[in-house]
């Protein structure tokens, strides 16, 4: 199973637009791109789920502000997480 994302919530911070989602890779997989559905993403937080401790944190290989359509992400292979993005 590929690198997929899912955006789970929209909502408004002032002038800011706030998406959450969930990311999940499939066995072998080392991240790929997320859609956060935002035009510009100004900020995006990932955080790893699951009950045990990752050996190396998720990183965005990506420079900010960036289209929001393909936010490039890094992880652990195998992890599954949810991230957090702002911007407009």
């Amino acid at each position: 199973m590929a690198f997929s994302s899912t955006i789970t919530s929209y909502s408004k911070a002032g002038d800011k637009i706030v998406t959450r989602g969930t990311y999940t890779n499939g066995n072998g997989e080392t991240g790929g791109d997320i859609d956060t559905g935002l035009a510009i993403c100004e900020f995006i937080q990932l955080q790893p789920s699951g009950s045990s401790v990752i050996a190396t944190a998720p990183v965005v290989n990506e420079t900010l502000p960036v289209a929001g359509s393909a936010v490039t992400v890094v992880t652990a292979d195998n992890e599954d997480g949810y991230w957090r993005a702002e911007g407009y």
